[in-house]
């Protein structure tokens, strides 16, 4: 199963989060109070891989506290819809469902803890009466056993894929007190924050494949036998003989030998995705204390943990959690980050995104973040704007254009946050190196970021550098952004432009001022569509992969799109012409909506909709580009 999209309802203070679609990584954006946690919470409620128990005084809407805890089973706090794998449909079908209707079902979840399921295509079909289907003896028509076999509910509800929730990650500290650690990892009264530092703990101790007992043993082995009290405090020592000497140094040998090895395995692997440093750890049992030494290039001396940066502290401690526990724990699992990385400096934010691209690899992710710097602009897809409505509830949307409305007040925590992200795609080509290709709008950005992962899959391109888009906000602006652009080395960006009205004019504009003696660097997309002239980047793509998205996004009209569409004229216009003979008004942010559904297709499966022909022009514009 893979989470599609969630909708939260009378959660906290979530009165209808509406659905909010789920990728690889969904990033939940908002200011302060918005309330982006209650939508993190009432998700891991719905399979929670430990804790998470539903608690009515805690997570009804107090405003309906006393309506609503009289009857909780009436009430759904979360419903999720995944999209379901070929092994998980020849399930359903097993037990009779129509294999055509099983795309993907809905799982929800109410007050009183009982579970829903259904399919999105097939609402009657009633799983709890669905039997595993048999075939006879003597008959030629297999029929359903209901002999006390499980139904097709309970085969779901054991394939549900678990939510595991970290809003504290447990920074460990450098000086560990063994004897505590043993006693807390057998507690189950301990505060959140101790709680967290001894499941970091627990990891750490994992990898070094000791339990903290043995650990604590081989550690107070040396040459003199410690006394202690009932208390467990030191009362002096007494001469070891020879033989407890030669026991002792074979007990020192091998906890060094153990340390040395966890150590070089707990830096090779740190290494492995971590790249604001290249950092050395080493650890020491030493009596009742175990240590952890830090040492990298910038400074080679060690020093313990606790007196580097809270930064490299968290980030130490979030990849014990996440690389080993989620890796056999959790496999396979979606995992629910409140506010990861808000201690980090900003690169290293850059790099928890760049981890979690590949933790989604085993795992989707679901976080919540105000920074911009945690949100990659040629990734807004991933995005999801959280804010206040004007009945003061929490809701979510894929239109990073919605305001809060309370009040008539507008949004500007998240909207910030976007804004700063992608200005930040102009600050990095001014800064650090990047081949910035000046684009229209974000729609543009997508296309082109999706282009540019394929190219390079499929080893057609090979840049020595970063291929960033920024978009200028309009064919009209793109001559500011080029002109902030140029200050970074005297050198013109080029400039994509549509091969549309707009776009010639922009084209024009620029060559008669800031680009005179410089055409070359101006790009339209008419260059590389082949026969079709007054082209838009949309052009670029499959008709039949834009048209099934379009027909998908737009269910208003009576008379898809597809059964209008002609191959020999520019997409988009034919797109606005269909709406206004259908008589329904487009969003104002389709073209965004339409390049997200294109960027998903695309590369989740391109083979299935690329030709050879079109990544051969493909290959000649980037080219153009690297040029």
């Amino acid at each position: 199963m893979r989470l599609k999209k969630f909708r939260v309802t009378n959660f906290r203070s979530v009165n209808d989060s509406d659905w909010i679609d789920a990728s690889d990584v969904t990033a939940l954006i908002g200011e302060n109070e918005a309330g982006k946690t209650n939508l993190l919470l009432p998700l891991w409620k719905l399979n929670p891989s430990r804790s998470g128990q539903i608690n009515l005084l805690d997570d009804m809407p107090r405003s309906r506290y006393a309506e609503m805890r009289t009857n909780p089973g009436d009430h759904i706090f979360i419903r999720c819809v995944f999209d379901l794998e070929d092994n998980e449909r020849d399930i359903a079908e097993r037990f009779g469902a129509d294999r055509l209707k099983t795309e993907s079902i809905e799982v929800a979840r109410n007050y009183a803890g009982d579970y829903g399921f259904s399919f999105c295509d097939d609402r009657d079909f009633d799983l709890a009466k669905a039997y595993e289907v048999k075939a006879i003896e003597n008959s030629e028509t297999p029929t359903p056993s209901q002999d006390g076999g499980p139904n097709l509910f309970s085969q779901f509800q054991n394939i549900l894929p678990k939510f595991v929730y970290y809003s504290n990650y447990g920074n460990l500290d450098a000086q560990i007190y063994l004897p505590h650690v043993v006693d807390n990892m057998k507690r189950t009264d301990l505060s959140a924050k101790e709680a967290a530092k001894t499941r970091t703990l627990r990891v750490l101790f994992d990898l070094v494949s000791l339990s903290p007992e043995e650990i604590l043993e081989l550690a107070r082995a040396n040459n003199v036998t410690e006394r202690v009290n009932q208390h467990g405090h030191s009362m002096g020592v007494l001469p070891k003989n020879s033989e407890q000497i030669e026991l002792g140094d074979e007990q020192v040998r091998i906890r060094a030998a153990l340390l040395q090895s966890a150590s070089s395995k707990l830096t090779k692997s740190f290494k492995d995705w971590w790249k604001q440093g290249d950092y050395r750890f080493r650890l020491q049992a030493d009596g009742n204390y175990f240590r952890i030494w830090v040492a990298d290039d910038r400074r080679p001396e060690e020093i313990e943990l606790e007196n580097r940066s809270t930064g490299l502290q968290w980030f130490l401690s979030f990849f014990l959690v996440f690389k080993y526990e989620s890796e056999s724990t959790h496999a396979n699992a979606v995992v629910l980050l409140d506010e990861p990385g808000h201690s980090l400096h900003p690169l290293a934010q850059r790099d928890l995104s760049s981890f979690f691209d590949n933790l989604s690899r085993t795992h989707q992710i679901v976080f919540t973040t105000h920074s911009p710097f945690m949100i990659e602009a040629d990734r807004l897809d991933r995005v999801r704007k959280v804010y206040v409505d004007d009945n003061g509830g929490t809701v979510a949307s894929s239109n990073l254009a919605a305001a809060r409305l309370k009040e008539g007040i507008k949004d500007t925590g998240a909207t910030y946050a976007v804004h700063s992200a992608l200005n930040l795609t102009v600050a990095e080509s001014l800064l650090l190196g990047c081949i910035p290709i000046i684009v229209e709008g974000p729609s543009d950005q997508h296309y082109l970021s999706t282009i540019k992962s394929i190219l390079i899959a499929k080893g057609k391109i090979h840049p020595k550098a970063e291929l960033v888009f920024p978009p200028s906000g309009g064919a009209k602006t793109a001559k500011i952004i080029a002109g902030i652009l140029m200050g970074r080395d005297d050198t013109l960006p080029l400039v994509l432009l549509d091969g549309d009205t707009a776009g010639k004019q922009a084209a024009k504009s620029l060559e008669d001022t800031l680009y005179a003696g410089n055409k070359a660097l101006i790009v339209t997309t008419d260059e590389f569509v082949g026969d079709l002239k007054d082209t838009e980047i949309e052009d670029l793509f499959p008709s039949s992969l834009l048209i099934e998205v379009i027909d998908r996004i737009e269910r208003r009209a009576d008379k898809e799109f597809e059964e209008e569409h002609e191959n020999s004229k520019p997409i988009v216009p034919q797109i606005k012409n269909w709406a206004a003979r259908e008589k329904f008004a487009l969003p104002n942010d389709w073209k965004v909506q339409l390049a997200l559904g294109v960027k998903s297709k695309l590369l989740k499966n391109p083979d299935k909709y690329v030709t050879e022909d079109m990544l051969e022009r493909w290959t000649k514009m980037f080219e153009r580009f690297l040029s």
